[in-house]
C-alpha cells in the first residue's frame, strides 16, 4: 500500500475528516472484541510507518520498510503471534504521516504505529502509547551561509521555519514564537524529507527536527557540508509506539513484548544496527552513542508523558 505525496494543507484536512468517523469506529471495535480478536481472525496486524524517517523507519534501496522503530514493531507482532498460538501472523506495513497517524490508530486502519510520534500528554486523550524507545531532542537546522544561530530560535525573528505537520516540532515553534512574539512562518511539511527540501531550496531559512532525523538527512544530504545543526535541545521528545485507546488487554501485550524486547538486548542491538552503524540509501553511519537518558529508559521502562521523567 502506498501513499502518493500530497500538500500539507490537504493532509491536515483529511485527518480531519477521519477523525470525525473514528467515534462510529470504536463502537464497531467494541463489538468484536477489540484488535487482539480482530488479528487472531484475519492473520494479519496492520503495521503503521513514515516512509520517510530515517533512522526510524523509511525504504532501503529496493523499497522495502525498515528503520530502529519499525523493526521493534515487527518484533513485537512476532510475540503476538506467539502468544495467541497463531500459526501464521501477516504484517501489512502502511505508510503514515505525522498529520494522519493519530486519526489511522483511532478509526482501526491500523493496529500500531511505528515511527517518531512524541509521548505527549495531551496524545494520551486520543491514543495510547507503550514504553518510551528513544528520546530525541529537538534541535534546528539551517544552511551555514545564514547569519541565523541554530542554539537561538529567537535569531529566526521574523524568518521562514519549516516542520513536520502535526508533529511535536511544528508545535514547539509555533508556541514559542507566539510566545515571545518572534514572527516566525512555520511551513507545515508531510514528513523529514520535505521539510529538508524547504530549507535546501531557499524557501525556509531553518527547519526544526529531532536530533536524531536532522543528523540523518544532513548526512544523506549531496551538499551535507553546507548546514549547521543546533548542539543545544530545545526541548526532550520521548518516542513511543502509537497504541489504540481502551483496549487494555491489547496494551498489555504489546507493552509486554515492548519491555521483554528492552530486557532481552533485542532494542540495544537494533539502536547498534540504525544509530552506530552503516544505514541505507548512502550507507552512512550516524555514529550517534546512545544517549544516557535512553540507557536510563530502557533499563526502567516508562510509558509517562510526563517530561520529568525524562530528566
Amino acid at each position: 500500500m502506498t501513499i502518493k505525496p500530497i500538500l500539507a494543507r490537504s493532509v491536515l484536512a483529511w485527518a480531519c475528516a477521519v477523525v470525525v468517523a473514528a467515534a462510529s469506529a470504536t463502537a464497531a471495535r467494541a463489538e468484536d472484541g477489540g484488535r487482539l480478536d480482530r488479528i487472531r481472525k484475519t492473520g494479519t496486524i496492520q503495521i503503521g510507518f513514515p516512509d520517510a524517517s530515517p533512522p526510524f523507519a523509511f525504504l532501503d534501496n529496493d523499497g522495502k520498510p525498515i528503520g530502529y522503530s519499525l523493526e521493534i514493531c515487527e518484533h513485537v507482532a512476532q510475540r503476538i503471534k506467539a502468544t495467541l498460538g497463531l500459526p501464521a501472523l501477516e504484517i501489512r506495513h502502511v505508510p503514515v504521516q505525522s498529520a494522519t497517524r493519530v486519526p489511522l490508530i483511532s478509526n482501526g486502519t491500523i493496529d500500531l504505529e511505528c515511527g517518531t510520534a512524541t509521548n505527549l500528554p495531551e496524545r494520551h486523550k486520543l491514543v495510547s502509547f507503550a514504553p518510551t524507545t528513544f528520546v530525541a531532542q529537538i534541535v534546528l537546522v539551517a544552511r551555514k551561509s545564514t547569519d541565523v544561530d541554530v542554539n537561538d530560535l529567537a535569531s529566526f525573528r521574523g524568518k521562514a521555519i519549516s516542520a513536520q505537520a502535526g508533529g511535536q516540532t511544528q508545535r514547539y515553534v509555533v508556541q514559542a514564537s507566539a510566545r515571545d512574539n518572534l514572527d516566525i512562518k512555520v511551513m507545515a511539511a508531510k514528513d523529514t524529507a520535505e521539510a529538508f527540501l524547504l530549507l535546501s531550496s531557499g524557501r525556509a531559512q531553518g527547519t526544526a527536527n529531532d536530533d536524531a532525523m536532522a543528523y540523518t538527512t544532513v548526512a544523506n544530504a549531496p551538499d551535507r557540508d553546507s548546514y549547521k545543526i543546533g548542539t543545544k535541545g530545545l526541548e526532550f521528545a520521548p518516542y513511543g509506539i502509537l497504541e489504540p485507546k481502551d483496549d487494555p488487554a491489547f496494551k498489555t501485550i504489546v507493552d509486554e513484548a515492548v519491555v521483554g524486547l528492552m530486557k532481552d538486548g533485542t532494542v540495544a542491538k537494533l539502536y547498534t544496527k540504525y544509530f552506530e552503524s552503516p544505514i541505507p540509501p548512502r550507507q552512512i553511519n550516524l555514529k550517534l552513542p546512545m544517549s544516557d537518558v535512553l540507557k536510563r529508559v530502557l533499563a526502567n521502562p516508562t510509558d509517562s508523558g510526563d517530561p520529568a521523567a525524562y530528566r
